[in-house]
């Protein structure tokens, strides 16, 4: 397989697993994302960071440009109103009709969440958990690793190192 062959020791200089965001993350993403937005006071991001547990970042965002999309549609909808409305006599004057900003409401949220979906399937969280796993059980054997302490005091006692001893009489190739 392709994927055992790039995660070889010296393939990749280090493989970082970034786990789906906990609800503070989350929380953080969604003020991130909606922080140049206009936001009906009325939203409660944290209970919509609460019901997106197991959403990626990017799933998060998805879910505000959306929101942000349908807002701004119902604002592009009611200027083409006032329009029309101006056009039949309705009214006088667009001072009548102002038009308004477009605030993304709960609403737009409630929609945008229906078309909602997770892009990483629970399948996948277990097995990046698992590589996790056995990435850290197999950093445990190279954290025991020590000098023979034998082959070290001979060495020494020679008036050598242990690197010397073992190459015998043979010149370094640096000198």
């Amino acid at each position: 397989r392709s994927g055992h062959a790039v995660t070889r020791p010296g393939r990749l200089d280090q493989l970082i697993y970034i786990p789906l965001p906990d609800l503070k993350s989350r929380l953080s993403i969604f003020r991130a994302c909606l922080r140049k937005s206009p936001v009906d006071p009325e939203v409660d991001i944290k209970a919509m960071a609460e019901a997106t547990h197991g959403f990626s970042g990017a799933d998060i965002t998805e879910i505000c440009q959306r929101a942000a999309k349908l807002a701004i549609r119902e604002s592009i909808d009611e200027d083409l109103e006032r329009n029309k409305l101006l056009e039949a006599g309705t009214i006088a004057s667009p001072e009548e009709r102002p038009p308004r900003v477009a605030t993304i409401t709960r609403q737009h949220f409630e929609a945008a969440m229906k078309d909602a979906r997770r892009s990483v399937p629970d399948s996948a969280v277990r097995k990046y958990e698992t590589y996790v796993q056995s990435m850290k059980s197999s950093a445990k054997d190279a954290t025991t690793f020590k000098f023979d302490d034998e082959l070290e005091a001979g060495a020494a006692a020679e008036g050598g190192s242990a690197k010397d001893s073992a190459a015998g009489k043979e010149e370094d190739m640096y000198s």
